[in-house]
């Protein structure tokens, strides 16, 4: 099993994929898939810069 970081006040809409050892910062919303070892955050969730 591989940890999936969701940080607080974050809303997943119904359907959508989270991969394995995502970050998703405090207050995104997440509206899309997210592939694995993404870092997301914002409304709507968009992947970082590394």
């Amino acid at each position: 099993m591989v940890p999936v970081r969701i940080n607080g006040g974050v809303i997943i809409l119904p359907g959508f994929t989270i991969g394995d050892n995502t970050i998703i910062g405090a207050g995104s919303v997440v509206t899309h898939d997210v592939t694995s070892c993404a870092k997301v955050a914002d409304n709507p969730a968009w992947p970082l810069r590394s």
